[in-house]
């Protein structure tokens, strides 16, 4: 009785306090209903599947492996399926903890569910990428994009288009090599970010993820990934390997990055995903 009295009540003062408002008060205040604005966004997936054809680091030993355990009709007359799966820690689409790079940088499980959601917005480099595998996204590319569209605000996630995401899952394409193990590393060619980029985000932008659709925030010919080592010494994640960013526009993007929660893990499968209005 006493929560049904409460709920008449707060019913009532609504009712009341939207009578007193004007017009474009209540049109203000619908339109920061939450709910409103995630039902009319359009989802746009920008995860690969893993598979058997998910690519991983040239020197991993093993790739992608689902084991069937269990498939059938069982014994009660019900289907049931099982299977277990054994993967690297980075590979396909995935996401690069902090402490991949950084001694005190955060595991998979610390990142915070604040980290992997958010605004973003997209810089399109694929004109000057693709006919350049050893391309490095510099902070003119940065201050380009800010020239058209504003500054980028502090706490965005920033995502990079090269076009490479139209090369995969062909390896030699898409890595610049079809070799595998130590011999490929020195032939790996695929535009990446460079260190001066990625402190200008961390320290004059403050954003807070990173994202690119190519296998590494680093680009292929890099020997000592400054670009990881930046932006995860500011506890910055970033997501390698995404897929359909041709798909998205250069801002008015609402990310949701949500990755295996692996205790201490490096990195791990991320399955990521945007909003943007219909």
């Amino acid at each position: 009785m006493y929560f049904s009295n409460k709920l008449i009540l707060s019913t009532l003062i609504f009712i009341l306090i939207s009578a007193c408002q004007a017009p474009s008060e209540k049109i203000e205040q619908a339109s920061a209903d939450p709910f409103d604005t995630m039902t009319s966004l359009e989802w746009i997936d920008l995860s690969y599947s893993f598979d058997s054809t998910t690519l991983y680091w040239p020197n991993n030993p093993l790739g992608f492996q689902l084991d069937v355990e269990a498939e059938g009709i069982t014994d009660l007359g019900y289907y049931y399926s099982s299977n277990s799966l054994t993967t690297p820690e980075h590979g396909g689409t995935h996401l690069d903890a902090p402490i991949h790079f950084s001694e005190s940088g955060k595991t998979m499980d610390e990142l915070t569910l604040d980290q992997l959601t958010g605004e973003a917005v997209l810089i399109d480099v694929s004109e000057q990428a693709l006919p350049n595998s050893d391309y490095l996204v510099d902070t003119a590319a940065i201050l380009g994009w800010e020239s058209q569209h504003g500054i980028i605000p502090e706490n965005t996630i920033v995502l990079f288009r090269t076009g490479y995401g139209a090369f995969y899952p062909d390896r030699e394409k898409y890595f610049g090599t079809a070799k595998m193990g130590m011999e490929a590393i020195p032939e790996l060619h695929f535009p990446g970010i460079s260190p001066e980029a990625a402190s200008f985000l961390a320290e004059k932008r403050r954003v807070k993820a990173v994202g690119l659709d190519t296998p590494s925030l680093d680009f292929g010919q890099s020997k000592e990934f400054k670009t990881h080592q930046i932006l995860m010494g500011y506890n910055i994640p970033g997501f390698e390997n995404m897929a359909n960013l041709n798909q998205l526009p250069e801002k008015g993007i609402y990310i949701i990055a949500l990755p295996m929660k692996i205790k201490g893990g490096s990195g791990g499968p991320l399955r990521v995903i945007a909003g943007i209005k219909k």
